[in-house]
């Protein structure tokens, strides 16, 4: 893994484009404006699996309403240029873990069930949308719960943290920047540009 466990580091992990950058160092996350800033690709989805949610999930507990984030990334982590990568400290009470993998099964065939050449989809989704959807919930956990366990339920989990909360400026750090070409700490970009002064 690419950074040491939760337990050492005590945060969380968040990408942001670079334009939102110096409005989140300065006046944190809102949930609330996160939601309604991004143009959400994922918000059908999200209500698609809200709504096959079991009834055993609080019903605090809403994909549509909740801010991504990652324990860990591999060491080939292929980043998204533009990009920043924010450290998170959160409320461990009002948060949620599922497996990012479980949903990606339902991801793609959920987008093209709509297009005619890809009818198979629409045939899966009605088959085995609402399944999918109960697996990917059954696997999910509050994260208190998730970090007592030590070990992650099946092989392939893929750790995505919801977070229902606001955070304030305190608690985000700016861990590294992705360009185009490069991946820079906050101290790494300063230092590169030094050289044009």
């Amino acid at each position: 893994m690419l950074f040491p466990h939760y337990n050492k580091t005590k945060v969380v992990y968040h990408v942001v484009n670079i334009n939102q950058l110096k409005n989140i160092l300065e006046q944190g996350i809102q949930i609330q404006e996160r939601k309604d800033f991004s143009d959400d690709k994922y918000l059908d989805f999200n209500q698609f699996l809200d709504k096959n949610k079991p009834a055993w999930i609080p019903k605090w507990i809403s994909r549509k309403n909740a801010l991504f984030a990652s324990l860990n990334f591999k060491e080939n982590m292929q980043w998204h240029s533009h990009s920043a990568l924010l450290a998170l400290k959160v409320q461990e009470e009002r948060c949620w873990v599922a497996n990012e993998n479980l949903a990606n099964e339902i991801y793609d065939p959920f987008i093209l069930q709509y297009i005619d050449q890809f009818n198979s989809a629409r045939d899966f989704m009605k088959n085995y949308g609402r399944q999918k959807a109960l697996y990917y919930w059954n696997n999910s956990f509050p994260f208190q719960e998730y970090l007592k366990k030590g070990k992650t339920p099946m092989k392939n989990y893929d750790e995505e943290v919801m977070i229902f909360h606001n955070i304030v400026p305190e608690n985000i750090k700016c861990l590294m920047v992705v360009t185009d070409h490069y991946i820079f700490t906050p101290q790494e970009w300063q230092k590169y540009y030094e050289q044009y002064f």
